[in-house]
């Protein structure tokens, strides 16, 4: 009987001999980081609250409501591509954690597959929205030409990134579509670093420069990919065992 067993992580049953030497199947025991999968996705989480609350924030302005945020004639004038990035941010930031939760996506592969294919299109949308943004809008006061360069230099990355982990996984290749979405994941999130880079910067230096500000909003997006890079060579490969015959 030919047998091919293949998980993103373990296999679902182990083949063990008993004393008669008949095979025995063996339930794995749970994951011992299953506690840390649980803090990584709350984290994530609470690293894009202040990213989603602006951008709410920014939502009621649009829809007419009250301006509790400073208003920008740059969104009032054009609004559809920052209300389109807002809304697939939203979406990419808060499904995104959950991809990476090993146990979770091992108990529903199925919504794995459907909410990764909607979490391309929305990833999609927030890196081309975000292009369009950069070339179209004038630049916002404050901001120079050096993060002028980098958000189309991220926001391209995001993009290929998220393409090709797609197309890895079309080609059943686990490892390299795992890598690339998470790439383009912490580029996503970098909006929430950005957060914490300006803070720290600002209680050091005080308030930046423009150039300043625009290398601590590009340092966000290196700190994302360099813990995105140590996540993806810590984690060990999908197990896979090859085609055999048990008699």
């Amino acid at each position: 009987m030919k047998v091919n067993v293949y998980d993103d992580g373990r296999a679902h049953d182990e083949l063990r001999l008993n004393k008669a030497g008949k095979p025995t199947s063996r339930k794995p025991k749970a994951p011992a980081n299953a506690g840390s999968t649980k803090r990584l996705v709350a984290a994530l989480l609470l690293l894009s609250v202040v990213p989603l609350v602006f951008g709410a924030f920014r939502l009621i302005e649009l829809a007419g409501g009250a301006e509790i945020m400073p208003a920008d004639a740059r969104f009032s004038t054009s609004p559809l591509p920052v209300v389109l990035h807002i809304l697939c941010a939203a979406v990419f930031a808060i499904l995104g954690p959950f991809q990476f939760a090993t146990g979770f996506r091992r108990r529903r592969p199925g919504w794995h597959r459907a909410a990764g294919r909607f979490l391309v299109i929305c990833g999609l949308l927030v890196g081309l929205s975000a292009l369009w943004m950069t070339l179209f809008y004038p630049l916002k006061d404050g901001t120079g030409e050096l993060l002028y360069a980098l958000r189309l230099l991220f926001g391209s990355a995001m993009v290929v990134s998220i393409v090709l982990g797609f197309t890895a996984i079309r080609q059943g290749d686990v490892i390299m579509h795992r890598a690339w979405m998470m790439r383009g994941y912490a580029i996503g999130l970098g909006a929430g670093t950005q957060v914490l880079t300006g803070m720290v910067g600002t209680l050091i230096a005080g308030p930046p420069s423009v150039i300043g500000g625009d290398l601590l909003n590009g340092a966000a997006w290196v700190i994302n990919l360099a813990v995105a890079e140590w996540a993806i060579r810590k984690q060990p490969p999908p197990y896979k065992q090859q085609s055999g015959s048990l008699s």
